[in-house]
């Protein structure tokens, strides 16, 4: 667990952390700005590698978001006055969280507030793959609809498909809460088994076995976070294994895939389709994706919502406000857990 840094260097002389946030967060802003020495990205452009490090010279608390790649090297570079990175979104994977550790830099996060919109975007996509939204989209766009006719864009039904999850932690409860209401058997693989009254109300049965959920799926939905143990967990021998007319879901991370192995296997009509809202090297994505017909690609909009996005910047504030207080911040990454 990452030591707080309550040093008086830490904070200005006006009582206010001097707070550098990467990205627009509209919402919260005005408050943000009334809180803290706030300094806010108005023209919302990414920030580049040394503007990262510039930033976190010149900073008590960064408030990062997930395009913002934070590494060991950056972290050693980073001003002796930086106390606290006040991650915007759940999944920190792209910080180095034992550099930060080291550097005695606390992490936070916030959790749970994105899982209903990205359960309802992965519903979505399950939806939109099976009944062929995306080419139906494209067809009446480009005015090339004929009219209704009995064999045009026939797509699957969902009832009594079985919606293989890997990952069954929030957003993958809240998907088998949706999945379930259409009449899908629900089947999971999680590192640790779910109590049996959860199962029950979830409607879900535990598979320990991955190769063998992803081989049965005729929906595979990858809920989990990016880890080491993770990053290419639906790898070309398995994607190999899965059924000709089984989809792929993916609002995880991109890394998750192996990308090449799925775009073949799209291409070659080997599996049904693929429902993405994330990709490797977002936004420069492979340029197959939106050239088959047989993917619904999204531009990673599982949590966009202004909900959403309004609960994550009030719990940064609060984060922010404990930290400065000198108290444990309620969504203090743990290292080693991570989200």
């Amino acid at each position: 667990m990452a030591t707080d840094n309550s040093s008086s260097s830490a904070r200005r002389i006006d009582g206010k952390p001097r707070v550098i946030v990467t990205r627009r967060i509209p919402t919260v802003e005005p408050r943000m700005e009334e809180l803290f020495d706030a300094v806010i990205n108005t023209d919302d452009e990414p920030f580049s590698r040394e503007g990262l490090i510039a930033a976190m010279q010149d900073c008590d608390v960064l408030v990062p978001c997930v395009t913002d790649k934070i590494d060991a090297d950056m972290i050693k570079a980073a001003g002796d006055r930086l106390g606290l990175i006040a991650n915007f979104g759940a999944g920190v994977d792209h910080l180095d969280l034992a550099a930060c550790q080291a550097r005695k830099i606390m992490v936070t996060n916030t959790p749970g507030v994105f899982t209903e919109d990205t359960a309802d975007i992965t519903m979505a996509l399950i939806l939109a793959a099976s009944r062929r939204m995306s080419e139906g989209i494209r067809m009446v766009a480009d005015g090339k609809w004929t009219g209704w006719t009995p064999t045009a864009l026939l797509g699957h039904t969902l009832r009594g498909k079985i919606l293989g999850i890997a990952g069954m932690g929030r957003i993958g409860q809240a998907l088998a809460h949706r999945a379930r209401a259409f009449g899908m058997q629900i089947v999971y693989n999680n590192r640790r088994r779910l109590p049996d009254s959860l199962e029950t109300i979830l409607g879900a049965h535990f598979e320990p076995d991955l190769d063998a959920l992803i081989a049965s799926s005729d929906y595979f939905s990858i809920n989990c976070p990016a880890t080491k143990e993770t990053r290419g967990l639906l790898s070309a021998e398995r994607i190999a294994s899965m059924k000709p007319d089984a989809y792929v879901i993916n609002s995880g991370r991109g890394d998750l895939i192996d990308e090449n192995a799925l775009l073949e296997a799209l291409k070659e009509n080997r599996i049904a389709g693929a429902g993405l809202d994330v990709f490797l090297n977002e936004p420069n994505i492979d340029p197959r994706f939106a050239q088959l017909p047989n993917v619904v690609a999204l531009p990673h909009l599982g949590s966009a919502t202004i909900e959403g996005r309004t609960a994550a910047g009030e719990k940064i504030i609060t984060n922010i406000q404990t930290w400065a207080d000198g108290h444990s911040p309620p969504d203090r990454v743990v290292v080693g857990l991570g989200a």
